[in-house]
């Protein structure tokens, strides 16, 4: 266990290893509607289960996908290599630095990969509006910063966010900007406007003070079109909805206008996944209504994440990564922690310890720009200056 030296650090950790925990726990549910769920476990999921389909080695068409046991995801997995990209670079990031930084790391460094019980390169892993990054960028050589269009538009950009949101901590907007700059290589339209507002809300949680309102206020003041009217709809529904409860199935009807996958989540229509000014993805305002209905506490979120189903793992991870980032790593409980850290052979400490690591250079770079721009504004407004 990395120590925890601050304020930044207790944050960091606890929104990195928050997501990391909830995409383990909600892995196991994903595809799933509640009431599979409800008939597979004999009731509500209430912490680290087994594999949905217990025979995962030979299932098809999903096979070899060892989900749950405490097993991460593709969207930790795209996590971990991000923070690795900021490690690298050790200041903010743009569309630029996926193409030159994170794609070589899917395609060339072997990781632990819990789901395949194995060593591969990410690449092996990720889904194919992941394996879209590979395409354009290393294959294609696509400009970076239009490299999103034609892909697919879901949540891949915004599940793994949550390192951007540390490197601008306290700062939601510039969270937000350069999120959306990043999710240019990757995705488009509101799969890469959910990117921003994602990583704007982690931001926005690491405030001194911060509160739920305070982070559902920062993704409303940023979020647009349909991203931003499905956050206030789902958000505003889920203030109803009764205390302590970890099922928000309430939500999906009222998040079903802004959706287009529809009600058969493993067989979307023709209109589905499709830009849109007027649609959101479903993964962030679920999560944030997650959040709402838990009051932040981290274990009603992520459960209340896991039992609802359909894309349960991202909007896990979204709901870890906000509640952890508010409250610390002591909110994520420690049996799941324990759990997930040794069946996904993971640090669940290092990954946010480092970004915040990261944060506090980049602080230091933002002050010594704000001061040269300073210094350069003030000669150009003094009166009395001479003339170039």
């Amino acid at each position: 266990m990395v120590a925890q030296t601050g304020v930044l650090e207790r944050g960091a950790i606890g929104a990195l290893a928050g997501a990391a925990v909830g995409d383990a726990i909600g892995g196991a549910t994903e595809g799933r509607s509640p009431e599979q769920i409800q008939q597979r476990y004999g009731g509500p999921v209430t912490g680290i289960v087994g594999p949905f389909v217990p025979d995962w080695r030979t299932a098809r068409p999903h096979a070899p996908y060892h989900k749950g046991d405490g097993h991460v995801t593709d969207d930790t997995l795209m996590t971990n290599l991000l923070v690795r990209v900021y490690a690298d670079k050790r200041d903010h990031l743009d569309a630029y630095d996926i193409d030159e930084r994170l794609v070589p790391l899917m395609i060339n460094e072997r990781v632990w990969i819990p789901e395949l019980e194995t060593t591969s390169v990410g690449l092996q892993r990720v889904f194919l509006a992941e394996k879209w990054l590979v395409a354009r960028l290393f294959y294609g050589h696509v400009d970076p910063r239009e490299a999103g269009v034609g892909n697919i538009v879901n949540c891949g950009a915004a599940m793994y966010s949550a390192p951007i949101g540390i490197a601008n901590a306290g700062h939601p907007d510039g969270a937000y900007a350069e999120a959306i700059d990043i999710a240019g290589a990757h995705q488009s339209s509101y799969g890469r406007e959910a990117a921003g507002v994602f990583a704007a809300t982690v931001a926005a949680a690491l405030r001194p003070g911060a509160s739920v309102e305070t982070v559902v206020g920062a993704a409303l003041r940023l979020a647009k079109d349909g991203t931003h009217a499905a956050i206030d709809a789902v958000t505003d529904a889920a203030t109803r909805l009764p205390a302590g409860t970890i099922d928000v199935t309430p939500l999906r009807p009222v998040m079903a206008p802004f959706d287009t996958l529809g009600e058969q989540y493993r067989d979307p229509g023709l209109g589905a996944r499709r830009p849109s000014r007027i649609h959101s993805i479903e993964e962030l305002p679920l999560a944030l209504g997650c959040v709402v209905a838990s009051g932040g506490e981290y274990r009603q979120a992520v459960l209340a994440a896991t039992n609802y189903g359909r894309d349960s793992d991202s909007i896990a991870t979204m709901a870890g990564a906000i509640c952890g980032a508010l409250h610390g790593i002591e909110a994520v409980p420690k049996d799941w922690r324990e759990t997930v850290a040794e069946n996904s052979r993971l640090d669940l400490s290092a990954t946010g310890a480092t970004m915040a690591a990261v944060a506090r250079e980049i602080f230091a770079a933002d002050r010594a720009r704000a001061a040269e721009r300073e210094s350069v504004v003030a000669a150009l407004l003094d009166p009395n200056g001479a003339a170039a």
